[in-house]
């Protein structure tokens, strides 16, 4: 370890983020690896290792012959201040080597909050910025995750943008790039090559064009690049490489414990969900590589505890099966298993007599709105009924604590939507007095409301974001009706939401604004102890841009937006039908009951349906 490091590691909090060394961490002969890779999250430690997409991809990485894929996180407000001070670059957790050695960085930008923190990353591994001042080869820097479906406000930063799922065309990638620097190919040649990979795209070979009224007209390719970049998806998730060894953390991280991915996309159509339609189409795991994966990963790793992990957990089918078989091995050991993503409406004692035979936790529920018009409206197909019986359920079993959240904001919400969200927690206290088994240890009902956000990719990509003084009225009215003692009421700033939305639905311009929230201070502000309002207000003045133009303004139907140059899958057609069912508050059925022909099968070129 650097002298340097090991002087100011006693003066930070949590050094154990920094120093590497984890059980099951990957380490190789750089005598033997031509090829090194520094994948960055733009988050903390605690956020990065609990991101299943990451492991994942480390694993696969790693199983490159010649190439060595190193981890690396975004420092703290105390580690970075020390760092700097101490004249120590950002450096890979597995070789302590700086980032600036490395031949290529890869991004992984699940949320677009983070992407000051990209930017931070880059100026503490000593690289520039933007990717027209790197014009050699090497390092070659890109990203891939869930916010590149809109690539646009990070487009000057990055070389090239992978869109969809990893697994198969980072290593494509690699070996591409690995043949351009050996055989000694300009960064431009490469680049040209690159966006033809299908899933890449290219940034500098796209000329963004704008109308007058400061809206686009297209985005023009060159050079041969694609019209549209078409994501890539595993089509067979069996068949894939997934982690039975993952790293083990040194210190507590958010989600300590073994991660099981049941299936990928979701069944569902959740108007305002862009996880649920960039996602598809739905691709299961069979119940018996789930259960082998799973076993095999506690036993290499120790924990304590297994997270079944989708969109929506309780809708894969053989469920009960993947409980029994993980049971069978878990019971003995003390190991629990978990289910996060719960539905209300199919929410069953079966399911919860298998999860209680270790030790219960809490429990979630997603109404997301107050009345059935609005989920109606919404598509999220929950009943109030479904809901009630469900809670009844759990506390037949013994639960005490229900999580509920919802979102203010929505498109067509009133008020009588917010207050029925008041009297929606009132009905489930009133089931906890009806069925409760054990009133003596008390009830914790909590409500939470966030801000909705429209997002590329969704039937709601046309909508305007509510006004900020409009959600705090909004909040104030659940405030003052939400009397009840045993209910909890939490909400999510607006502030924040209002950042994300500009950053969301951001075209190429929204670049200078990031670069000056960085160069003001802003790193990582996707946290509350770090994010500024006032830094963010003060660069879209400074680069005289108006963010109510991202965030409150609706779409027209046939406007260009940003992301239009990338196919998720899913069709514009039938995103907008969505969006006017949306309004005739007309529910649209789940992919088990018919195909809506929303077009994501059409990536899936070895045949198969859509179907957990």
């Amino acid at each position: 370890m650097d002298q340097r490091l090991e002087r100011i590691l006693p003066r930070v909090q949590k050094p154990a983020r920094y120093t590497g060394g984890e059980y099951n961490q990957i380490i190789k002969d750089k005598a033997e690896v031509n090829l090194r890779m520094a994948f960055c999250f733009p988050d903390i430690y605690e956020i990065g290792m609990s991101n299943i997409g990451m492991r994942i991809l480390y694993h696969v990485m790693n199983r490159m012959p010649g190439v060595w894929c190193e981890r690396v996180f975004a420092p703290w407000g105390d580690m970075e201040q020390e760092m700097r001070a101490a004249g120590i670059p950002l450096y890979a957790l597995e070789s302590g080597d700086p980032v600036s050695e490395f031949d290529v960085l890869g991004f992984s930008i699940g949320y677009e909050m983070a992407y000051p923190a990209v930017l931070n990353m880059l100026d503490l591994a000593g690289i520039p910025l933007r990717s027209a001042d790197r014009p050699e080869l090497v390092p070659l820097v890109f990203a891939g995750g869930t916010s590149c479906c809109n690539p646009e406000p990070m487009a000057p930063f990055l070389d090239l943008m992978v869109i969809g799922e990893g697994e198969e065309v980072n290593c494509e990638l690699l070996e591409l790039f690995r043949t351009a620097r050996d055989a000694g190919w300009d960064k431009q040649r490469f680049l040209i090559a690159a966006a033809q990979i299908p899933g890449i795209y290219v940034p500098s070979l796209y000329e963004p064009h704008y109308h007058e009224d400061g809206t686009l007209s297209d985005i023009t390719p060159a050079h041969g690049a694609p019209a549209r970049v078409t994501k890539r998806i595993i089509e067979d998730l069996d068949a894939c490489d997934y982690p039975t060894d993952p790293i083990v953390p040194s210190t507590e991280i958010v989600h300590d414990r073994v991660n099981l991915e049941l299936f990928r996309g979701c069944i569902r159509g959740c108007r305002f969900c862009q996880a649920g339609y960039v996602y598809r189409p739905v691709r299961p795991r069979k119940p018996e590589t789930i259960v082998r994966q799973g076993i095999e990963s506690l036993k290499n790793t120790g924990y304590q505890e297994a997270t079944l992990l989708s969109l929506s957990s309780s809708d894969y089918r053989p469920l009960p099966e993947i409980c029994d078989g993980l049971l069978e091995y878990c019971e003995g050991r003390s190991i629990s298993l978990s289910l996060p993503s719960l539905r209300a409406d199919n929410f069953s004692m079966e399911i919860m007599s298998r999860l209680q035979k270790v030790r219960k936790g809490g429990l979630t529920f997603a109404p997301e709105a107050g009345t059935q018009r609005l989920r109606d409206a919404i598509n999220k197909n929950v009943r109030e009924e479904d809901l009630l019986h469900s809670c009844r359920v759990a506390f037949e079993g013994g639960w005490n604590g229900v999580k509920l959240y919802f979102m203010l904001g929505l498109p067509t919400e009133t008020d009588e939507d917010v207050l029925g969200i008041a009297e929606l927690a009132n009905q489930v206290l009133h089931t906890w007095r009806m069925y409760a088994k054990n009133k003596a240890r008390g009830v914790r009902i909590t409500v939470s409301t966030s801000c909705f956000v429209p997002k590329p990719h969704s039937p709601f990509q046309w909508e305007a974001q509510v006004t900020m003084d409009e959600y705090r009225r909004r909040v104030q009215l659940l405030r003052d009706n939400m009397k009840a003692k045993n209910v909890t009421y939490n909400w999510h700033d607006p502030e924040t939401s209002y950042i994300e939305a500009v950053l969301s639905r951001g075209d190429r311009r929204i670049a200078d604004v990031i670069e000056t929230v960085w160069r003001s201070g802003g790193a990582l502000e996707a946290w509350s102890d770090y994010f500024s309002f006032e830094r963010w207000m003060d660069a879209f003045a400074a680069c005289g841009v108006d963010p109510a133009f991202y965030a409150c303004r609706e779409r027209g139907k046939d406007e260009f937006m940003p992301w239009n140059v990338i196919d998720m899958g899913v069709t514009r057609r039938h995103l907008w039908h969505e969006r006017e069912q949306a309004y005739k508050a007309k529910l649209s059925p789940d992919c088990r009951k018919q195909c809506t022909g929303c077009g994501a099968l059409s990536l899936m070129t070895k045949g198969g349906k859509c179907d957990a």
